[in-house]
């Protein structure tokens, strides 16, 4: 399964597209999490409380761990993650979303070419 040419990382990319119909209730959820982090300095917590309360992404941003994605996969473990978020406009009949579009490896655009 494995050779010595094989690389033991692997990269996930995922990419989600959320309608949030309830700003205040995600909101109040991420300032739970905010609450229940006791490692976070206080001056932080200030900024992280506001920064949840004035925009809907930065909630959606605390609530999501990726180390809960693979955290019950055995033979995983994460060795690195980074994630954001941003309000955006969104179209799901637009040919701009879509989700395909990212499945094309370079090498394989380049053989098709040449």
């Amino acid at each position: 399964m494995s050779t010595p040419e094989t690389s033991q990382f692997v990269r996930l990319r995922v990419e989600l597209v959320l309608e949030i119909d309830d700003a205040d209730a995600l909101a109040q959820a991420a300032l739970g999490r905010i609450a229940g982090d006791s490692d976070m300095p206080a001056e932080e917590r200030v900024h992280a409380e506001s920064a949840v309360t004035e925009d809907t992404a930065e909630a959606l941003a605390y609530l999501v761990d990726p180390f809960d994605l693979v955290r019950e996969m055995p033979g995983v473990d994460l060795a690195q993650a980074s994630w954001s978020s941003e309000q955006i406009d969104y179209d799901p009949d637009s040919p701009d979303w879509d989700l395909d579009e990212d499945d094309v490896d370079e090498n394989d655009e380049e053989e098709a070419v040449g």
